[in-house]
């Protein structure tokens, strides 16, 4: 009876660790099926912004195909969802949507103009996504499930100005505000005129443009911008000129022999990859300003370098500012949901607000109370190999502001995405929000 049951009993036992043993290799192989983490990719790879935005997808993937090597996040590989919006602005929102409802992505990496951006914002609202905008832009804007790492007006614009007021940037007197006729432009504009006129310009000593995406007859409007500045005061431009057709604008400037020391461009964006399709030799000397610059010398940045150059298997390839502003965000995301343990989206927005990485020029970001991060402002001088000699830097890193101290409208309003504030654009002096209010 007993060696019944005992036989009974080890059968049972058997059974039982059989049984375990199949619910473990269930759970294992369930494991190994789960999905990936998703990340999506928004960026022009066709059209007029393809000469800027197909760099940033390049730049993306090699960030993804990095990490996996790590071990990837959460247990989990990373896998790169590439869509291309085509540099047509109401097809982003669509590649938006289709990257988080169809894609099922738990982050999207995207965007170059203001105008795409601006699409796809509802999409990210709606579906309660994340989008991590890494160009420069106009400000006058905050939204929870956006992160900034591309500078504000305060972080690029008004430097660029500074710059070119004081003697060591030609103490310029008069001023060409040239642009592609869309929000960041226009938005920017308006702020370095509100600045300027503080600044005790006159009116009359300011020069507008505007003109659409891809255009490329310069001829007459370089014209107007020399006969403007042969009027007796220095002068100098200030370019918000966005994607390819900022090429046939330099060939112009130098056709009209527009030298940098006469009329000099300090351009908010053109960088690195935008001049490694032109001659820059007529070039030199006109300026840009960005939060990096591929010269910069340090440690982390010639390690980038070497990365991205394997990566592409191509050793002229550059780097630019949008691509360090990629990398801030991307490690930023990563320690974020490494904090969280989740890739949920409330919880890895709350995650993201003091998160710190090392930047590329030496120092580290943080991600502050408004979305925006930290960031260092260089000015960088063309030379002639199409790299940047950067000739002005802040000395410590400036905070972005969403919200510009020189328009009436915008001068009292703070964002603050975390509690009590939750906010958006919270008006200091009225004590309320106007409306960008956190959803939970």
């Amino acid at each position: 009876m007993n060696s019944l049951k005992q036989l009974a009993l080890g059968a049972i036992a058997a059974t039982a660790l059989l049984g375990a043993t199949w619910s473990t290799d269930a759970q294992a192989a369930a494991h190994a099926k789960k999905e990936t983490i998703k990340v999506g990719v928004l960026h022009s790879l066709s059209g007029t912004m393809a000469i800027s935005e197909t760099t940033l997808k390049d730049a993306m993937l090699m960030l993804i195909e990095e990490q996996n090597k790590k071990g990837g996040l959460l247990g989990r590989k990373l896998e790169a969802v590439v869509v291309d919006p085509a540099s047509n602005w109401p097809l982003f929102a669509e590649k938006a949507r289709e990257l988080i409802s169809k894609s099922k992505v738990d982050a999207v990496f995207g965007c170059w103009t203001s105008v795409s951006r601006k699409s796809v914002l509802p999409v990210f609202k709606e579906l309660n996504n994340i989008l991590f905008y890494p160009v420069q832009y106009e400000g006058e804007e905050s939204e929870r499930n956006v992160f900034y790492t591309g500078a504000a007006p305060n972080q690029q614009a008004i430097p660029a100005v500074d710059y070119l007021m004081s003697e060591d940037g030609g103490a310029v007197k008069r001023w060409v505000l040239a642009g592609t006729d869309y929000v960041y432009p226009r938005t920017t504009n308006k702020i370095l005129k509100a600045y300027l006129i503080a600044k005790g310009v006159a009116e009359k000593d300011i020069m507008v443009n505007y003109t659409p995406f891809g255009h490329s007859d310069w001829q007459t409007i370089v014209a107007s911008i020399k006969k403007f500045a042969s009027e007796g005061k220095k002068t100098g431009v200030v370019s918000t000129i966005n994607g390819d057709a900022n090429v046939p604008f330099y060939k112009e400037l130098a056709n009209q022999g527009i030298k940098a020391e006469d009329i000099p461009v300090v351009a908010l964006s053109v960088g690195e990859e935008e001049l490694a399709g032109i001659d820059t030799k007529p070039l030199v000397g006109h300026l840009a300003a960005w939060n990096y610059f591929q010269s910069v010398d340090s440690p982390e940045n010639a390690a980038f370098i070497k990365k991205w150059k394997a990566y592409t298997k191509n050793p002229k390839r550059v780097s630019n500012d949008p691509m360090e502003a990629h990398y801030i965000g991307f490690k930023m995301w990563v320690k974020a949901v490494e904090k969280a343990g989740t890739t949920d989206t409330d919880k890895v927005i709350d995650a993201m607000v003091g998160i710190e990485v090392p930047n590329l020029t030496g120092g580290t970001s943080i991600m502050a109370k408004n979305h925006h991060i930290t960031k260092p402002v260089l000015i960088g001088e063309i030379q002639d190999d199409g790299q940047f000699d950067v000739v002005w830097k802040t000395k410590g890193l400036v905070a972005g502001d969403a919200w510009s101290n020189f328009l009436p409208g915008s001068k009292d309003l703070i964002s603050d995405w975390t509690k009590p504030v939750s906010c958006g654009n919270y008006n200091t002096k009225d004590k309320k929000c106007l409306g960008a209010v956190m959803a939970k």
